[in-house]
Parts: C-alpha cells; structure tokens; sequence
C-alpha cells in the first residue's frame, strides 16, 4: 500500500536514526494489519521512521528505528537477541547515492512496494524520493520484513532487515 503522509518533510538526516526493541506504539502516521500465517503484524510509519508490532503465541516484538530525542541507541549494524523463544535478527547499512542514482532506486522501490499485499509505504509531499517503505513476509516459521528510509537531500538510502524465529533447539 502506497500513500501520502499528511505531514511536511522535515529535514531529518539518517545519522540521526535509532533502534530500539520493545517500545510501546508510537503514534503513527499510516498503518497496516497483517495476518502471516498465525502471526499479528503491525507495520507502521512514523514519518521518517518505521515501527514493527509483531505477536505470535510465543510471545510479542517492537521495533522502532526512527529519530528518538535522548536515545542513545545508535543505529547498529546488526543485532541478534534472543527473546524468550524467539532469535531476532536485525541489520541496516547506508547507501549513499548521486542525485541520479538516488531518484532511479527511490522509482525501483516504490515500484516494488507499491502493489505488495504485506507492504506500507509512505511519501512526503513536496519532495518525489521521500519516503519510507517496508515488506513483510513470513518464510519457512520466521516472520521477517525489510524497510527503506529515504535521506534526497543526503542522497542517502537507509535499508534495513529484521527476521524473528522461534528458537531451536540445541544439537547434541
């Protein structure tokens, strides 16, 4: 799903961005449901950021990536945790891009999200390659989603990915 933020693009920058698990609902700017074979997924927009509200029977997740006053979480470059009967999994990177290749990956991407069933993306008005996007989808028991936080006035392209499974067992 596609849609405009009501809300002015503000002049955030990606150094800005952090992560943090188990926060409460922040409030949103957009909104999607999804159902993944016996797991409750929220994806929402926080404007340039995202939160993902995972509940599944062994338990629930939060995700936050976003521009967090007194956080002293900077973005990571991966994570794994293990919470309760879960691992969970997280890694982001940032790339920086020409002005060119910058308006080429923001059409890609939008593209690709655009129509997806387990998709919410969100543009700001008045700037075409603002945006943040995310997919999620559920493969082999783990629930797992990707987001994109779009910096053109950085040329910068914030990409993350999140899997959470239950745990296994150990081998003998």
């Amino acid at each position: 799903m596609l849609t405009t933020l009501k809300t002015a693009y503000t002049d955030t920058r990606a150094d800005d961005l952090a992560w943090a698990l188990g926060r409460e609902p922040l409030p949103a700017l957009a909104v999607l449901d999804l159902q993944l074979d016996g797991a409750q997924l929220q994806l929402r927009l926080l404007g340039a950021s995202h939160q993902v509200l995972l509940e599944q029977d062994e338990g629930s997740c939060s995700e936050t990536v976003a521009c967090m006053p007194g956080s002293s979480t900077p973005l990571p470059l991966g994570v794994a945790k293990r919470l309760g009967e879960w691992e969970y999994e997280f890694a982001a990177r940032v790339e920086t891009l020409t002005r060119g290749q910058f308006a080429g990956r923001a059409q890609e991407l939008l593209a690709l999200v655009a129509d997806h069933p387990n998709s919410l993306a969100g543009t700001f008005p008045g700037s075409p390659h603002a945006f943040t996007a995310m997919l999620a989808q559920r493969h082999e028991g783990q629930v797992r989603w990707r987001t994109w936080h779009a910096y053109p006035q950085e040329g910068q392209l914030v990409v993350t990915r999140s899997r959470v499974g239950v745990r296994m067992p150990a081998a003998l």
